[in-house]
């Protein structure tokens, strides 16, 4: 069995590698940005055709939190497009057998009852500071679907709440909430401050997930029986939620993460600055149903991010 795991040397691609080396009779095929160009639609066409994969996953996409989402919406709805269309037609072309495409929770309403669930969809507007990334990845699902309804392909879809963990991204213009935090508290310590500054007001809850379970839940659903994936799923939606269940406000995740680094100057909150989306909390009954729950603890995982973070500090900085 060849798996292509595009988007490998990110975060989630990195865990999701790491989890299948564990595993018999594969061969993983992976491809750094310098030698495949997921942009280029002929690129990947001979890429596909040359490699011959069984599976691909699709862990490759364009990043960031509400700054990044702010300032480059260019970027963030062009690149992703481009990425999955590229890779879900030439997966079809080439005749891949399965096909996992991951996306965001972002792609539901902006004021969606919580938790939301896989229903949810296409049921309101989206949050504006990250509108074009939403649609995109929106696009994605709905390519998959597409491709399942008019040529039987078994393309599958999962969302995704929050993720973090080792190998996630800390450039404070550019990371999401967890890392830009870890950064700012350790190097508010190393520097003797006595405070923080913070954006937003504190007050929006967020759901986390460690991206070791998230790997996990993907190969879970992955390797789900074909039967099974299409009668549990998508005879009633498109795509499935993966989320640990628990909220956290982002006040509470701050002295969470004082504590793990060991700081004890004071947070100051800035309300000034955009909270986005007040609360995201995905509804995983669906998922826990099919036999799939979280088992990495928000504490456990924040300590073990923020060791990896101590380790490789020397090239997150360059």
């Amino acid at each position: 069995m060849r798996i292509f795991v595009a988007g490998s040397k990110g975060m989630v691609g990195r865990a999701i590698v790491n989890q299948l080396n564990n595993k018999k009779d594969l061969e993983i095929i992976e491809a750094s940005r310098e030698n495949l160009d997921l942009l280029d639609q002929a690129a990947v066409a001979k890429f596909l055709s040359n490699t011959k994969p069984d599976i691909v996953i699709i862990a490759a996409a364009k990043v960031g939190g509400i700054h990044a989402n702010s300032a480059y919406p260019a970027e963030f709805i062009y690149e992703n497009l481009m990425i999955e269309c590229n890779l879900i037609h030439q997966s079809y072309l080439n005749n891949v057998e399965r096909l996992l495409f991951l996306g965001s929770s972002c792609i539901y309403p902006a004021d969606s009852p919580q938790p939301m669930k896989e229903s949810h969809l296409l049921s309101g507007k989206l949050e504006p500071t990250n509108e074009p990334y939403s649609i995109a990845k929106i696009a994605g699902i709905n390519l998959c679907s597409s491709y399942n309804r008019q040529y039987n392909t078994d393309f599958r879809a999962v969302m995704p709440t929050n993720l973090y963990g080792p190998e996630d991204n800390f450039d404070l213009e550019n990371s999401h909430v967890i890392p830009a935090l870890i950064r700012k508290i350790h190097e508010a310590k190393e520097n003797s401050e006595d405070k923080v500054q913070i954006w937003g007001s504190g007050k929006p809850l967020r759901e986390f997930l460690h991206v070791d379970d998230m790997a996990n839940a993907s190969l879970f659903i992955l390797n789900l029986d074909k039967k099974i994936y299409r009668e549990r799923i998508l005879k009633n939606f498109s795509h499935i939620n993966i989320g640990s269940g628990v909220e956290h406000t982002i006040a509470d995740l701050s002295l969470l993460l004082s504590e793990v680094i060991g700081y004890d100057g004071d947070l100051i909150f800035d309300s000034s600055r955009p909270d986005g989306t007040s609360r995201k909390l995905l509804d995983v009954s669906l998922l826990e149903s099919l036999g799939w729950k979280a088992k990495v603890s928000l504490v456990k995982g924040l300590e073990t991010t923020y060791q990896w973070y101590l380790a490789n500090q020397a090239n997150i900085r360059r």
